[in-house]
Formats: C-alpha cells, structure tokens, sequence
C-alpha cells in the first residue's frame, strides 16, 4: 500500500473506497499479506491518464 500511496499520491483510505467500489484492482489475498499486482496497477494507472486525455 505505501508504494501505491506514493506512486499515485491517494491515501489508503482512499484505494480501499475504491476497491470496494469495484474502481481498483483488488488485493490479492497470501496469508497475511495482501499484494496488488504490479501488472494490473499499472493497467489501471494507464487507464485513468487514457480517460483524461479524451
């Protein structure tokens, strides 16, 4: 969460209002730990600065 936090510049609070309203990846669930994929926050970023271009 602190590299997303820092890399997008949004609280945590702010992704998990996002997550549970199906606009952010969701987690993925390793025991106690629960990581994003690199891969699908960067399609997510992609598509945000797409969107904003339009």
């Amino acid at each position: 969460m602190k590299f997303i936090t820092r890399l997008i510049g949004l609280s945590d609070k702010w992704f998990y209002k996002l997550i549970k309203n199906d606009v952010y990846p969701k987690p993925i669930k390793m025991g106690r730990s629960s990581p994003w994929l690199k891969i699908e926050v960067e399609a997510w970023l992609q598509e945000r600065i797409n969107q904003s271009r339009i």
